[in-house]
């Protein structure tokens, strides 16, 4: 290819334009399903990517389960990012097959505010639930969607003996990046999401992880199919680099545990 480019650069404009068109034809779009969670490292990623090879991505971020049924339901798709047990149940099942499970990080549940208000305690389950019942809007990603946050809540508001006072007062996002713009936007007093989501949303938004007795730590892994293109592997490559990692860290996604 650079033989070729030099032969258009050296040969004139109309060969040139050939060349080009050559080059865009011939390029290769790698489609993405991933969990939010990732959603402004692996953008990031993506975008250095195209710049870098001159593929193209197509990158679809929702929820967990989300993720994972819309990379089921379209053939194209290549990459999946979702929780480790989503993939390992899709293998048993079979609805993925041949394929390899890299893990890429964790992070934490936890609660976000309006970055201008006060932060409330959430340090003990009963200062957590002292703070839901005096929140007048809550938001946290639907648990039909898939939401690992979302469901793991209904077990919190279950546990705490409050579970009819917030659903009265709660919306139900598609997922962590609508919880937090409803959160920012939309000033609803408490969102309930990743906290990699919430720090990639805006960091002063934080008020802190659940508290030790409810805490949630989500495994998220990316997983491929064993004959995938040379374009998709040097994707997989730059996302699983030491430069590609560290975006991840930056976002709130910690490295995976050493077994």
């Amino acid at each position: 290819m650079k033989r070729k480019m030099f032969i258009a650069f050296t040969l004139g404009s109309t060969l040139a334009v050939g060349t080009a068109y050559a080059q865009t034809i011939n390029s290769e779009n790698v489609r993405i399903y991933a969990a939010a969670v990732v959603k402004t490292s692996l953008t990031a990623i993506a975008a250095e990517y195209e710049a870098t090879t001159g593929n193209t991505t197509t990158v679809v971020f929702d929820s967990a389960g989300a993720s994972q049924q819309n990379f089921l339901s379209d053939p194209e798709a290549v990459l999946l990012i979702t929780t480790p047990a989503r993939i390992e149940n899709s293998e048993r099942e079979g609805a993925l097959q041949a394929g390899t499970s890299i893990a890429l990080g964790t992070t934490v549940a936890g609660v976000a505010v309006p970055p201008e208000s006060e932060k409330p305690d959430i340090s003990s389950s009963e200062k957590l639930k002292a703070a839901l019942l005096a929140a007048e809007r809550i938001v946290f990603s639907n648990p039909a969607r898939g939401a690992t946050v979302g469901t793991h809540f209904m077990t919190v508001i279950e546990s705490l003996g409050i579970r009819d006072e917030v659903l009265a007062k709660a919306t139900l996002a598609r997922n962590g990046v609508e919880t937090m713009h409803l959160v920012l936007e939309e000033g609803v007093d408490i969102g309930i999401t990743q906290t990699s989501e919430i720090l990639q949303a805006n960091r002063d938004a934080l008020a802190g992880p659940f508290p030790e007795e409810f805490e949630l730590a989500t495994d998220y892994s990316l997983w491929h199919r064993s004959d995938i293109s040379p374009a998709v592997e040097d994707f997989i490559a730059m996302l699983i680099s030491p430069a590609g990692r560290e975006k991840l860290v930056e976002e709130g996604l910690m490295s995976p545990t050493e077994p």
